[in-house]
């Protein structure tokens, strides 16, 4: 009994719990909660070059209108957190077809060369395609939350990728 209690003792010494989940940020988070019961998006984007500067996740009507100025449906702006992917909830009017765009804005000056990009669905992108067709991106959202992952791509020389996942 004494040698079971002992392993039982050293199992727990041991023993890690997995850490809790990073809640949902930004003015739209409510949305994400598991008993909201309204159409969101939860955007969990990773892979930042730097933890400076601030990333601008912007939700679109998955058609022509699709990265045009101004033809955004919610637009979430928010300070780079510490570390980690950021999860940032996004609310969708109603169930559809939408897009998501999202930029690391590295130094938080507007834009520059070193701000890195990404989108729902994760397409390649290049220096000469920057801008995918609404295909590629569009994601179907219920009437709950839809997770989805962006991977931040940035300038690589004279190519556009991943830096790291994190």
């Amino acid at each position: 009994m004494f040698k079971l209690m002992s392993s039982i003792a050293i199992g727990a010494l041991f023993f890690v719990a997995p850490a809790a989940a990073q809640a949902a940020l930004g003015p739209d988070a409510a949305s994400c909660k598991t008993d909201a019961g309204e159409p969101a998006v939860l955007v969990n984007v990773n892979g930042f070059k730097n933890r400076d500067g601030r990333v601008r996740v912007q939700l679109y009507p998955a058609n022509s209108d699709f990265l045009a100025k101004g033809k955004w449906l919610r637009r979430i702006d928010l300070p780079v957190t510490g570390s980690g992917a950021m999860r940032v909830c996004v609310a969708v009017p109603k169930a559809g077809t939408y897009a998501i765009a999202v930029r690391h804005d590295t130094k938080g000056n507007g834009s520059d060369w070193n701000d890195g990009g990404g989108f729902s669905r994760n397409p390649d992108i290049s220096l000469l395609n920057l801008k995918p067709k609404p295909g590629e991106v569009a994601i179907s959202v219920g009437n709950s939350v839809k997770p989805i992952d962006v991977v931040l791509n940035y300038r690589q020389g004279l190519s556009v990728k991943p830096i790291r996942r994190n």
